[in-house]
């Protein structure tokens, strides 16, 4: 077997921690897997990991030769790719995976305005709560939204902020007086949000005169869809969290109305994030800059709208 090869085997099995991953991801038998890298170990007279029925252990050796291996791995893609100018112009295949609200809102236009600035590009955009395994899945970018990110070998570029708003429609807030503090929450129906970024039973609330926590309690209506809590709040179904890039045109429309506008989650990060890697294709790295400008720039406006809209309701006219 090709020497290069066998050390790009290696250094997947590392990234991977499994023989049969490496396997489904390059499309062969496990065995052949094995064998190249038991064929470097050969050449090498060193052990690179040691083998169990249940896990893979990298041992020291193995952890230095593969660094080594990525540093040459990347500049042999690097030779290539200048070669095919894959790092100057954007071209083949982008895949994306964005938390839903988000990318249906937000990403979604992004995209769009990639593809008008650079049509030989294909981009395949996947919408799901969990955060994948970019390299198991084969998947360039992962859009997220997070307070902060776990530690990875993973590139991140922060490319704006996002938080939560209490909302409800007129018909609901007509039936019922609203809340003029937290507390005054247990009155009221409360339509609860569970994602990966928001524990539903607990709503963590923060105002210019003070930060609250409040604990729905009682009979509820609880979804994992921004989507489906917009819709339910729209139909009278109580008070709920909504993210302003999802509240944001119903508000405007008066379909929606916020509760507690002082009060807002605590500003989470939206991170654009892709396996680590010296080069970066062009395709990635004009993808990240059209997520600054019609992600980013438009999270901000939203801010400062509804911080007129607070300022306005905080000044002595009122």
């Amino acid at each position: 077997m090709d020497k290069l090869y066998n050390m790009s085997v290696f250094a997947k099995v590392v990234e991977m921690g499994s023989f049969t991953a490496v396997a489904n991801h390059l499309d062969t038998t496990v065995g052949n897997i094995s064998r190249a890298v038991s064929v470097l170990e050969e050449s090498l007279d060193t052990r690179l990991m040691q083998r169990s029925t249940r896990r893979l252990v990298i041992t020291d050796a193995g952890r230095r030769f593969y660094e080594r291996c990525v540093a040459i791995l990347t500049d042999v893609e690097h030779a290539e790719a200048e070669a095919r100018d894959a790092l100057l112009e954007p071209r083949g295949t982008l895949r994306v995976h964005s938390v839903p609200g988000l990318g249906r809102h937000l990403v979604t236009r992004a995209v769009l305005a990639y593809r008008e600035s650079y049509p030989e590009v294909s981009v395949e955009l996947l919408l799901s709560q969990r955060m994948p395994n970019l390299l198991e899945e084969q998947l360039d970018i992962g859009i997220v939204i997070t307070r902060t990110l776990p530690d990875s070998a993973y590139v991140s570029q922060n490319i704006g902020t996002s938080h939560c708003i209490l909302a409800a429609s007129p018909a609901y807030l007509a039936r019922r007086p609203p809340p003029g503090a937290p507390e005054d929450l247990i009155d009221h129906q409360c339509v609860l949000l569970g994602t990966v970024d928001y524990a539903p039973d607990e709503w963590h609330l923060e105002s210019p005169t003070g930060n609250a926590v409040y604990r729905p309690t009682g009979p509820h209506f609880s979804v994992n869809d921004m989507e489906s809590m917009s819709q339910a709040l729209r139909d009278g179904a109580g008070i709920g969290l909504l993210a302003a890039f999802s509240a944001i045109d119903d508000l405007r429309r008066g379909t929606l109305v916020r509760v507690l506008p002082r009060y807002h989650t605590q500003v989470r990060n939206v991170y654009a994030v892709y396996p680590s890697r010296q080069f970066v294709d062009a395709k990635i790295k004009r993808f990240v800059e059209a997520l600054k400008s019609h992600v980013g720039e438009s999270l901000q406006a939203y801010a400062t709208e509804l911080e007129i809209e607070t300022a306005a309701l905080n000044s002595p006219e009122r």
